[in-house]
């Protein structure tokens, strides 16, 4: 993945700049406050935010537990640029790295992290994607670590089934429809996490956004 295009934040549907409007009306502060409650960041914890986009789930994990380590790392340069600027808008002090989700480990350390979390990325992500993302997730955390997701997971119902297609149609069906299938619980476990489990689910506008929790053995 790391010689890889990425797909932009609001894929074909708008530009970047967009993104934090958008996404505001998809229920957000409902399901990253249900993150952030599974994550409990701690003094001292070192929390990775992977695909951090514009910035909001890390910048909220900093606001919880200022005395927390929070790296935001994402490809896009352009967005972090976004980040940056509300950081610095609210006083709180992410780190900001550039770089594939994929490739934690050679950029943060084996173990080096105590919580994992991201959001509204592997679904733009094509399986094989999905899976190198997840172990490097597992690769950069220390055992009994927390991983946290809120993404789009299985749509249970035929109206959620037909909001999700302006997500397939911002990022297109092929790599959007296995997280819709359910893919995503088993994909964790593969990645050689456990006690995965569903935690959340949240209603919108776009389908329904699932909150993922699991340990690092």
């Amino acid at each position: 993945m790391t010689d890889q295009t990425f797909t932009p934040a609001l894929g074909r549907f708008a530009p970047t700049r967009f993104y934090d409007p958008v996404v505001a009306l998809m229920r957000e502060r409902l399901w990253r406050g249900l993150l952030a409650m599974y994550v409990a960041p701690q003094p001292g914890d070192v929390i990775v935010d992977v695909g951090c986009g514009t910035g909001s789930t890390a910048l909220l994990l900093n606001r919880v537990e200022p005395r927390a380590r929070v790296v935001g790392v994402d490809p896009d340069p352009d967005v972090l640029s976004t980040a940056r600027r509300k950081a610095d808008a609210v006083g709180v002090a992410p780190e900001w790295r550039v770089g594939m989700g994929d490739a934690l480990e050679e950029m943060l350390g084996a173990g080096s992290a105590s919580a994992v979390v991201s959001s509204l990325v592997l679904h733009q992500c094509p399986v094989a994607t999905k899976r190198a993302i997840l172990a490097s997730m597992y690769a950069v955390l220390a055992p009994g670590g927390k991983l946290v997701i809120a993404d789009y997971g299985l749509q249970r119902t035929g109206l959620m089934r037909l909001a999700f297609r302006i997500v397939q149609l911002a990022d297109g069906k092929e790599d959007t429809q296995p997280n819709a299938d359910g893919v995503l619980p088993r994909l964790i476990t593969d990645a050689g996490f456990r006690d995965v489990r569903e935690a959340e689910t949240v209603s919108t506008i776009s389908g329904s956004i699932s909150v993922y929790v699991a340990r690092r053995d």
